[in-house]
């Protein structure tokens, strides 16, 4: 390219030498002139080459150096980004460490809270199975007592049956037993005196339902008292002159126990759902409440 350029460069010289009248170079002297140009111009470009080729060299020498610091961890331009990210990688190590000790003791806290919550729900709950056991026995009793006091018989049968069972038969001697006196025409069963009390304990009951006017009038069954005044009336409960829907929150108390604030969630016909503030649910009975055994009170 660059002997192109010499040579468009120099054709119009010649030419102009050759087309003067004073012109003292022949072709020859031309042509001399020309190859010198070029040699030197060789020389140009093999100079240029030789410099862009050490160029070169050195600047791979350059580059390979440096890449050596780096691999070695010597050089500059990787040294300070290093200990900027050492630094960041201190700080977000305690940041983490920080986090990790208050999660962990959060955790710890809620282990600590459910365990809490599931004994009083516990404790609760046997609670008021004991007073769901105890009103059941009782009712039972208050039964078995309407039941003692319906029966138009003389005793001579039930007591008759008591002493059998409590006394011990003797097998020398013989089974002496008092005969029953009646009265009129009779019919003579093959049934224990036990079976003939229940049967008629189930007729008298019959009569009563049936028949009110036909039956003897029986003595009044003595009812327990209520201490206060507890009823439910379409969803909602009234208790001492206070009325409560659910969703309200109420305070409740119990002889020996520190009171307890809870929600009123569902009120059924004979007892009451609440929750309570670490999330259990109980239930009380109206009974319960009659009886004075628990109060509530608007909180």
């Amino acid at each position: 390219m660059l002997q192109d350029h010499l040579n468009s460069s120099q054709l119009p010289t010649i030419s102009n030498v050759r087309a003067g009248p004073d012109a003292e170079m022949d072709d020859e002297d031309c042509e001399r002139r020309r190859m010198e140009c070029l040699d030197e111009m060789s020389n140009l470009e093999k100079q240029f080459t030789d410099l862009k080729d050490q160029l070169y060299k050195e600047r791979l020498s350059q580059v390979d150096a440096k890449l050596q610091e780096v691999i070695s961890g010597k050089a500059p331009e990787y040294l300070e980004p290093l200990a900027t990210l050492q630094e960041n990688m201190q700080i977000r190590t305690k940041v983490a460490g920080i986090y990790r000790e208050l999660c962990l003791e959060s955790v710890k806290n809620k282990y600590e809270c459910e365990i809490q919550a599931s004994r009083q729900h516990c404790e609760s709950e046997k609670l008021l199975l004991y007073d769901t056991v105890q009103s059941e026995l009782e009712e039972k009793i208050r039964r078995l007592e309407e039941d003692r006091h319906s029966i138009d018989i003389t005793s001579e049968l039930w007591n008759d049956e008591l002493q059998s069972r409590k006394k011990r038969k003797d097998p020398f001697s013989p089974d002496k037993k008092k005969p029953v006196v009646v009265s009129g025409p009779y019919i003579v069963y093959m049934l224990q005196d036990l079976d003939i009390l229940e049967d008629w304990t189930t007729i008298r009951k019959a009569m009563a339902t049936l028949g009110p006017h036909r039956v003897k009038a029986e003595p009044p069954v003595k009812l327990e008292k209520h201490l206060h005044s507890a009823k439910s009336e379409e969803g909602r409960l009234y208790y001492d002159g206070e009325w409560y829907i659910r969703g309200q929150t109420i305070c409740i108390d119990k002889k020996d126990e520190c009171p307890t604030s809870a929600i009123i969630t569902t009120i059924n016909h004979d007892e009451v759902w609440f929750k309570r503030s670490d999330g259990s649910k109980s239930k009380l009975y109206i009974s319960q409440l009659q009886k004075g055994k628990y109060s509530i009170k608007h909180s």
